[in-house]
């Protein structure tokens, strides 16, 4: 016998999120951060640096490199960010915006996965609720939607995917395998070729996108989930996991993705463990904790299942890479859905916790965003204002009515939130995750719009590209010598510039040499060089790092005409 069911629910709180409501959080989600803005250091720019050489045909698409040292790079999401820069980029004059095109909709797509896996699992008879003696229970089909409603708004909601899913990098592709994965393990029961071509094309969009030891991970871990399934379509189902868990093995093998990166914490880490998960992860981990305390006699059903074992390899490997944070992105879907199965079990006071605690923090959030933003553009409060142009020198403000539209409808927005969640809709399941999906979502909006400019100034790299156009024309070529891949990506992207970061110094043919510096003076010129100018690296300023330009010296005019005769 299957043991008792912890879900209890009536059809009053299996009331779905409005779709027009859920498909605005999804668009305040995504939609801020993809536009006017400069790609970031460090990984967003090195992304953007190895596509845009594709586009442009300065490196191979099949083994690409910066400044002629070959990169480790996700093949995958590359070409897919250099088709974006060549068919979109001449359309809107901005190759930077082209490459965010495709990868905000891989975000978009990641969410919709993540809906529509919680609506399966939630449709399997393991997971539905229990039904009343006298009627009045949840019908099942919108207690799925419901359980899938709350899974999004608490995949929107987890801080970790806020920053490193709206960049331009290959884990966006990983999101979406994991995704993928997940969805073709729910729809397992009720489909047919739908799940087999699923799997296959996540484990292979996994392993093209630089993550095949996930892509094994998963798949192994999928095996043995559908070994132990009640269904026997999904137990038919083994089959083709292990077929596409091997392929993926070879596909990675093929594009040269494996690589050694194993780097495992020492013990005095625990600490720092504890604390980037915790906020990594927050708010999905204290729900999926509870929901594993909950439904802990139905571990192996796949409703917890399914999402544990992405949840457990993306930790896993987190670990085992040195406390690799877009590793542990990954394991934020299958949270997500775990935390989504905590809902129909919260005790109302629990509820009212995570609702008070979101909206003070995000409401305290978005007023300290406001008074810096008035700050910035009066010069009041004064404190502010001053911390403004000391994190941000030389940063010029100006003011822009249109974003300045956006954020204060997006604070309206929040208000009537706040207050529609406080006056109705008490039974539905979803209800506890509204106020901290609007609140990141708020957040984010008033960083993407009033906070943007000085932002983009201070992680963009434009404005130290910019100085050194003072000595050396834009197109110029410049020897960069172990320079690191996302100065190499700067000078290329913003200069624009031809780079050459080999080591051998004496076989490049530029005319213009460019080092890291420690301490206010440049080292020696080396044989044949002079020292033009050094330069402050306003991201090091406190660390003292410096940027030493060198220029070839010219032969004198004397040895020119001895050599000649």
């Amino acid at each position: 016998m299957s043991s008792p069911n912890p879900a209890l629910v009536t059809q009053r709180g299996a009331r779905p999120l409005p779709r027009l409501a859920l498909l605005i959080f999804c668009a305040a989600y995504v939609l801020p951060g993809v536009f006017h803005r400069d790609p970031w250091r460090n990984a967003d720019l090195v992304a953007y640096g190895l596509m845009a050489s594709m586009a442009e045909g300065r490196t191979p698409w099949l083994a690409p490199a910066l400044g002629g040292v070959p990169a480790d790079a996700a093949l995958l999401p590359h070409w897919l960010g250099a088709l974006a820069i060549q068919w979109l980029g001449p359309l809107f004059g901005d190759g930077a915006f082209a490459a965010r095109i495709p990868f905000a909709l891989l975000l978009g797509l990641t969410l919709a996965l993540v809906w529509y896996t919680t609506y399966y699992l939630a449709r399997t008879q393991a997971a539905q609720p229990v039904a009343f003696a006298f009627g009045g229970e949840a019908d099942p089909v919108d207690y799925a939607r419901a359980i899938a409603d709350g899974a999004l708004l608490a995949l929107i909601a987890t801080l970790g995917l806020l920053q490193l899913g709206h960049e331009t990098t290959p884990e966006l592709g990983q999101l979406v395998g994991v995704g993928l994965f997940m969805l073709a393990l729910a729809i397992a029961p009720f489909r047919r070729w739908q799940p087999r071509v699923a799997i296959v094309a996540a484990l292979l969009i996994l392993a093209g996108s630089g993550a095949p030891a996930t892509a094994l991970g998963i798949g192994l871990g999928g095996v043995l989930v559908c070994q132990r399934s009640a269904y026997e379509r999904v137990r038919a189902f083994v089959p083709w996991v292990a077929a596409a868990t091997l392929g993926s093995a070879a596909l990675a093998a093929w594009l040269g993705a494996w690589h050694w990166r194993a780097s495992w914490p020492d013990a005095e880490d625990a600490i720092t463990l504890a604390r980037q998960w915790a906020w990594f992860l927050w708010p999905a981990w204290p729900l999926g904790l509870w929901t594993l305390w909950q439904w802990r006699r139905h571990l192996t059903h796949r409703h917890i299942s399914v999402p544990l074992v992405t949840v457990a390899v993306a930790m896993a490997g987190c670990i085992a890479t040195n406390l690799n944070e877009r590793l542990l992105m990954l394991a934020v879907p299958g949270l997500a859905v775990l935390a989504a199965f905590a809902l129909p079990t919260l005790k109302r006071a629990s509820s009212a916790a995570i609702d008070w605690f979101s909206m003070f923090f995000f409401s305290i959030c978005a007023i300290t965003i406001w008074v810096v933003y008035v700050a910035m553009q009066t010069g009041t409060p004064a404190k502010p204002a001053a911390n403004v142009a000391r994190l941000v020198p030389g940063f010029v403000v100006q003011f822009e009515p249109l974003e300045l539209v956006f954020a204060a409808v997006g604070t309206l927005a929040w208000l009537w939130l706040l207050r529609w969640r406080t006056g109705r809709h008490r039974e539905a399941l979803w209800k506890s995750m509204v106020i901290p999906a609007g609140g990141v979502a708020l957040c984010w909006l008033l960083l993407m719009t009033l906070c943007r400019p000085p932002l983009d100034y201070a992680r963009s790299s434009r404005p130290e590209v910019e100085r050194l156009r003072a000595y050396v024309a834009p197109g110029s070529c410049i020897a960069a010598p172990s320079a690191p891949a996302v100065a190499v990506a700067a000078l290329e992207v913003f200069g624009p510039y031809r780079v050459d970061a080999r080591t051998e110094l004496a076989a490049t043919g530029c005319e213009n040499l460019l080092y890291r510096v420690r301490g206010s003076k440049p080292p020696p010129a080396p044989p044949g060089w002079v020292h033009v100018a050094t330069l402050q690296r306003m991201q090091d300023r406190d660390r003292g790092e410096r940027l030493a330009l060198y220029q070839r010296q010219a032969a004198p005019a004397g040895a020119v005409d001895a050599g000649a005769r």
